[in-house]
């Protein structure tokens, strides 16, 4: 452990906190972020960590203090704004009524009961080249828009698109997770690429199914006019009144999905170019405009002139601030994800236990499974997770003449794992659908997780068989 502070010590924090976390979330009436931070406070203090900030021999800062504010901050730093860029855009898609007409198009292009196969596609392509809560965010008001037009559960329809989402991120690469565990362990990137989406598939289905005969009836919640989620009892859905909406004065189909897609394309420019090292005279520019910060504020911009122009400019700006206004629960319970995540990354703990399943005797291949699951259960970041054990198994495996390619599947399927209360985007999906009880998040999204996590590790099991 890093700075003296006792392994066991802060394994036993860790769970006297998430325990302190469970109860407060679910028994008092202290909110969600305020539990975080206080929980963050509590694992760092029984864990012994240093009250007061401590300047290291490397010069960084250690300390509760910092991990708290580090953790909030870094969170924020790279998702903040994209929130913020992409509430306000989907507002914008809701009142000039481009999300009913990407709703209308999906319906269309998929037929009638195959909703949320719509939704776990998009969020399966969409995923591969930008974050999985950037993309929620954005395509979330093509699900409660579907919701609206065919009275199906808006938790149901979004978990399926969250679902879609996570899994390419945290499997196929460009996304840096992948990417980076593709490096560890010398595995070509194409071969790879072609691999784990074929994997993929089985877990969105299973993740498909969930969402259809369970969360739609257990969740029955519908979107109203208001845009505000309504519980009810569980009625079939109304496809007829959906496939004949009135959709006299709706923006065309490339005027509403067009400040979605500029933002994917640009992106995906960037990466690949990226990738390519392709960042040289103009292409530097479009890697510029490819950041994700850039990107997706281009879209926004071009959603408020194409869009936006269907407005008056005292409601276009209301209906952005309207979406600020929502932004602003999110942004902190996704900070105070952050924040306890850090203090545990801080602390080495999950370095510690890392280490401890790696001496311990279980089959090879298992090794950077199990190692990646418990990261990701410790501190919540699937990236963290996968890279971590990507670099302690890695060595082990080529060692031991295991195929490196199993091993980056294992790694990668790992960070699938339970995503709770230190998962930025367990928030993100959880309070965009308006889901604010943790029983109820719990059961949407980390058994939905769990579940693609769960047949990844069947995959993983057969494919070891096969693969040697």
């Amino acid at each position: 452990m890093v700075n003296g502070l006792s392994g066991q010590r802060m394994l036993i924090a860790l769970f006297l906190g998430i325990a302190l976390l469970i109860v407060m979330v679910l028994k008092t009436k202290i909110q969600a972020f305020l539990a975080l931070i206080i929980t963050t406070v509590i694992v760092g203090v029984v864990g012994g960590m240093p009250l007061m900030n401590i300047t290291l021999e490397n010069g960084k800062t250690f300390g509760i203090i910092n991990s708290i504010t580090s953790g909030f901050g870094g969170t924020l730093g790279s998702i903040g704004i994209i929130i913020g860029f992409g509430v306000m855009m989907g507002q914008l898609f809701e009142a000039t009524g481009a999300a009913k007409r990407m709703a209308y198009t999906f319906l269309k292009l998929f037929g009638k009961g195959r909703e949320e196969e719509a939704l776990a596609f998009t969020g399966f392509l969409v995923s591969i080249p930008i974050f999985c809560d950037s993309g929620f965010v954005v395509l979330a008001p093509i699900a409660k828009a579907l919701s609206k037009a065919t009275r199906k559960s808006v938790v149901a329809l979004g978990t399926a698109l969250a679902a879609g989402l996570v899994i390419t991120h945290s499997l196929v690469p460009p996304t840096p997770g992948p990417l980076g565990v593709c490096g560890i362990f010398g595995v070509d990137v194409g071969s790879y690429i072609l691999a784990s989406i074929v994997l993929a598939i089985p877990m969105a289905i299973a993740c498909i199914f969930y969402s259809r005969k369970v969360l739609a009836k257990k969740y029955y919640w519908l979107m109203d006019e208001n845009d505000d989620v309504v519980k009810g009892e569980y009625q079939e859905p109304d496809y007829d009144g959906a496939f004949s909406m009135d959709m006299e004065g709706v923006p065309g189909t490339f005027e509403s999905f067009g400040p979605l897609l500029l933002p994917i394309v640009l992106i995906l420019i960037n990466t690949v170019a990226s990738a390519l090292k392709m960042n040289t005279g103009f292409m530097s520019v479009l890697i510029f405009l490819g950041q994700p910060i850039i990107a997706v504020g281009l879209g926004l911009v071009l959603a408020i002139f194409t869009l936006g122009s269907r407005l008056d400019r005292n409601t276009a700006l209301s209906e952005m601030e309207k979406g600020m206004a929502s932004a602003g629960i999110i942004m902190l319970v996704t900070g105070g994800g952050g924040a306890l995540g850090q203090i545990i990354k801080d602390s080495g703990l999950g370095n510690y236990m890392a280490e401890g399943l790696a001496a311990a005797s279980i089959p090879i291949i298992v090794l950077p499974l199990v190692i990646s699951t418990a990261m990701r259960f410790i501190q919540g970041s699937g990236t963290v997770a996968m890279t971590t054990a990507a670099s302690i198994s890695a060595p082990i495996l080529v060692a031991a003449g295991a195929n490196p390619l199993l091993g980056v599947i294992a790694c990668c399927v790992g960070s699938l794992f339970f995503g709770y209360f230190n998962d930025s985007y367990f928030w993100v999906v959880n309070r965009t659908l308006g889901v604010s009880e943790a029983k109820d998040q719990l059961t949407i999204w980390s058994i939905t997780s769990t579940i693609a996590w769960a047949v990844g590790v069947v995959e993983v099991i057969v494919l070891s068989i096969f693969l040697h």
